[in-house]
């Protein structure tokens, strides 16, 4: 089987051909670095991502802080990630860079804040 990806490591947004078997990965071609075939290759092998969210404060000048992962997961893990995200609920004061869940669901990803929230 053949696909297509556009790739989002860099700014050239190379379009890639790669062959894939459904377990091995064969030619890939259109690659103008060799990050786009690294790309293509985790994509196809151990797709990964990042998730950015919300959580609430309680006693915070904002009712909600950002937090994201400070490492792509295992794309099939994003739903179970986000049911122990959406059971976070901080107290204010929270800084950028807090750790609000270290090593999310054993998969070596912590949750962190993305922004300042003092108390109210």
């Amino acid at each position: 089987m053949t696909r297509t990806f556009t790739c989002i490591v860099c700014p050239n947004g190379c379009e890639i051909t790669a062959e894939y078997d459904g377990a091995r990965v064969g030619a890939i071609t259109g690659a103008t670095c060799p990050k786009g075939e690294d790309y293509v290759r985790q994509e196809l092998t151990d797709p990964r991502r990042t998730i950015a969210t919300s959580v609430p404060v309680d006693g915070g000048g904002l009712p909600l802080v950002s937090v994201r992962l400070n490492r792509p997961i295992p794309k099939k893990d994003i739903f179970r990630v986000m049911e122990a995200v959406n059971a976070v609920r901080l107290q204010a004061p929270v800084s950028i860079g807090q750790v609000v869940l270290a090593d999310v669901c054993g998969l070596g990803a912590d949750v962190i804040v993305t922004k300042n929230v003092p108390r109210a």
